[in-house]
């Protein structure tokens, strides 16, 4: 069964149309919901494409040959036609977790034909014996895919904005862009990752905007110097508002808010006193953090956001989510339910979570895959014993 791929959620309500001189600050308000802001570097353009381009290979067999003789025989079972692969670009093993594989092809095209495949076996001479891959696409993670409607219209006074947006679809291949309407709106959809790419990026076009306007307007700022000086005073009290940390708001996938509530809630908190809120909307939880009672020294709220954020980064990277359906019938989800409790002591980092029809795992990519393994199995002989 393969991994569980969920769609997005509109994330960022379309604001009113910006002006020439206040167009950065609208759209940071239509990106704000996208989630942290990520620093902006040629890696991470090119990893959002690469992303697109890779697949989790998990039971590759551990210890039974030389890492390197491993690593030829993945890239030689997958640009086998047979097994519906092609070139290989690049092969990551072993990785940090025991059995699992990364395999980035040349063409993203091969990605979709190899996870096709019902079954994928791993035979070489040079094995003792065939091994069963666990093959799943790289982005299908616990992260789910972000939408968000965005208001270019600024940058139609320095841009063509047909132009700009076949820039943004060249840079990042895994973003998906709707139709340009006529006031300037458009819909994106991607992983965080992208998004917050997309946000920096426009961001930094926003902000060199901003400069010219100011180069421009030099001339007419010395009858207005009191009034920016009042100004600037003002947005530098808001910013050491911001800076203390009294309130902060961070938007996560909900399953990761579950994994890190369950797994890092006392690493997060430990010698703090923020209190945590949360909303969730489906596949989105926004946590709302504040001071307690007792004050705080200055900056520690921004700097558990700062921490919650920097987790989320790392499970986003390492997690993966699994379903088991209730293949029987519902009322057989008691079973289940038992069966993954008793299952879980051996895999004490998978997060298991139960529904009305199936129960999602959470953990990283191997752990996931044996505890469904194992968990069917265990189901399986149970209704034989009917």
């Amino acid at each position: 069964m393969a991994s569980v791929g969920r769609g997005g959620r509109n994330m960022a309500a379309v604001p009113r149309s910006p002006t020439a001189a206040g167009g950065s600050g609208a759209l940071e308000q239509s990106l704000r919901a996208i989630g942290a802001p990520a620093r902006l570097s040629v890696w991470d353009m090119g990893q959002a494409a690469k992303s697109a381009r890779t697949v989790v290979i998990s039971g590759v067999p551990d210890g039974v040959l030389n890492d390197d003789v491993m690593s030829d025989i993945l890239v030689i079972h997958f640009q086998k036609a047979k097994n519906n692969g092609g070139d290989v670009e690049e092969v990551k093993y072993p990785t940090t977790e025991k059995g699992v594989a990364y395999i980035t092809f040349e063409d993203q095209e091969v990605v979709g034909s190899v996870l096709q495949k019902n079954e994928h076996r791993l035979e070489d001479r040079r094995l003792p014996r065939y091994y069963p891959l666990k093959v799943t696409a790289y982005c299908e993670n616990v992260f789910s895919s972000v939408t968000a409607v965005l208001d270019m219209s600024v940058f139609k006074y320095k841009f063509v904005l047909e132009d700009l947006i076949q820039e943004l679809k060249k840079k990042s291949t895994a973003l998906s862009f709707g139709s340009l309407q006529s006031n300037g709106h458009i819909s994106v959809q991607g992983s965080f990752p992208a998004m917050k790419w997309l946000r920096d990026f426009l961001l930094l076009k926003a902000k060199s905007l901003s400069e010219d306007k100011n180069e421009e307007s030099k001339s007419h700022q010395r009858p207005k110097k009191r009034l920016q000086r009042h100004r600037l005073t003002r947005e530098m009290n808001n910013f050491v508002h911001d800076a203390e940390g009294e309130k902060q708001v961070v938007v996560l996938d909900t399953d990761v808010y579950h994994y890190m509530k369950c797994f890092f809630s006392k690493e997060l908190l430990a010698n703090t006193d923020v209190v945590i809120s949360d909303v969730t909307d489906g596949d989105i939880t926004t946590l709302h953090l504040q001071r307690g009672r007792s004050r705080p020294d200055a900056g520690q709220v921004l700097r558990v956001k700062e921490k919650i954020e920097n987790q989320s980064i790392k499970l986003h990277k390492s997690l993966r989510k699994e379903r088991i359906n209730f293949e029987r019938c519902i009322r057989d989800k008691k079973k289940y339910r038992s069966v993954c409790e008793s299952v879980k002591s051996r895999f004490p980092n998978v997060l298991f979570i139960p529904c009305d029809t199936h129960i999602d795992l959470i953990g990283s990519s191997s752990a996931v895959f044996e505890f469904k393994r194992e968990v069917n199995k265990k189901m399986q002989g149970l209704f034989q014993n009917r």
